[in-house]
């Protein structure tokens, strides 16, 4: 992408968009090992501007950690939904509510 270009015109959009999906696909076919698709990563990072590279970039680590999370569930333990009083941690909220409302 050349550096004087305030925003690529449609060509050069779909250039950019099939060096990315082109890019992905092989990082998806080596389980995310960048190293066989170095030559795509330098055609992705040549053929897109500089912001949409960071933001495709983003997007992709995202949509790979909603999956993750969809698939595998939860990274930690589940929270209980309502401490009981002989829990040793009484959340703010219900410390403000005692507060207010009287008992």
């Amino acid at each position: 992408m050349e550096e004087g270009m305030s925003f690529p015109n449609k060509a050069a959009r779909q250039a950019c968009w099939d060096a990315r999906d082109q890019f992905w696909a092989c990082l998806d076919a080596n389980a995310e090992n960048a190293a066989p698709c170095s030559h795509l990563r330098e055609l992705y990072e040549k053929g897109c501007p500089s912001q949409w590279v960071k933001h495709f970039n983003r997007k992709r680590s995202y949509e790979k950690f909603k999956d993750k999370i969809q698939n595998q569930g939860s990274l930690t333990a589940p929270v209980p939904a309502v401490l009981d009083s002989s829990s040793p941690v009484t959340p703010r909220r219900h410390r403000v509510y005692r507060e207010l409302v009287p008992p």
